[in-house]
């Protein structure tokens, strides 16, 4: 277990929280608790990236406003929420909204860990895809103008003399451009080109009218 992973756990039952705080350091998770919802909002903007363990029913902001909160500034943290028994509407509701998951209390240790080791490892891989995709969208931007154009035709599938025609431009002069773009794009064949311009979610160029 890596110790840079990090759980916040946000509840107002003091015993449950130091339960939660035994149980997930022992197994390796470095955990910052929370005794209330707007607590944890209160220092979100410096708090270290991690899964959030969010108790429903909570004095002043509930679970969910916390979790409406989180959806506003777009925070792609995973939720796992906490409910009471016969709390399971509310807890779909959460899943509705993004949660994770949830866990009725009491809960077993070892389901708390099988649901947050699951988290991470949905969390960690969505985080390689999003920077990924910013590094995509950071060597497309570095293209001119033509040679995103010239991008946009390889993306359509369009051999040299199509998208010359497209542009207005000769057959040579694409290929230039073309060279240009594997260059700045860091790749060396064409469908690491495709895949980088799908990553940064460069669209397609229109057809030539025939």
């Amino acid at each position: 277990m890596s110790s840079t992973r990090t759980v916040h756990v946000v509840d107002d039952d003091e015993l449950l929280r130091a339960l939660a705080a035994q149980t997930l350091g022992e197994a390796g998770y470095q955990v910052v608790a929370h005794p209330t919802g707007d607590a944890f909002l209160a220092v979100l903007d410096d708090a270290s990236a991690g899964c959030i363990l969010l108790d429903i029913d909570m004095p002043g902001l509930s679970g969910l406003d916390v979790q409406a909160a989180l959806n506003a500034r777009r925070l792609a943290w995973p939720v796992v929420v906490l409910t009471g028994r016969g709390g399971v509407r509310i807890a779909v509701e959460a899943m509705k909204n993004g949660a994770f998951e949830f866990l009725e209390k009491p809960y077993e240790p070892p389901a708390l860990l099988a649901v947050l080791g699951a988290a991470f490892e949905a969390f960690e891989a969505d985080r390689e895809v999003r920077a990924e995709a910013e590094r995509a969208r950071a060597l497309a931007d570095a293209l001119s103008p033509r040679e995103l154009q010239v991008l946009q035709g390889l993306l359509a599938g369009m051999p040299s003399k199509i998208i010359a025609h497209a542009l207005g431009l000769s057959v040579r002069t694409v290929e230039i451009y073309r060279g240009h773009v594997m260059d700045k794009l860091q790749v060396r064949s064409l469908s690491a080109a495709i895949r980088l311009a799908l990553a940064a979610g460069v669209e397609p160029l229109p057809e030539p009218a025939r």
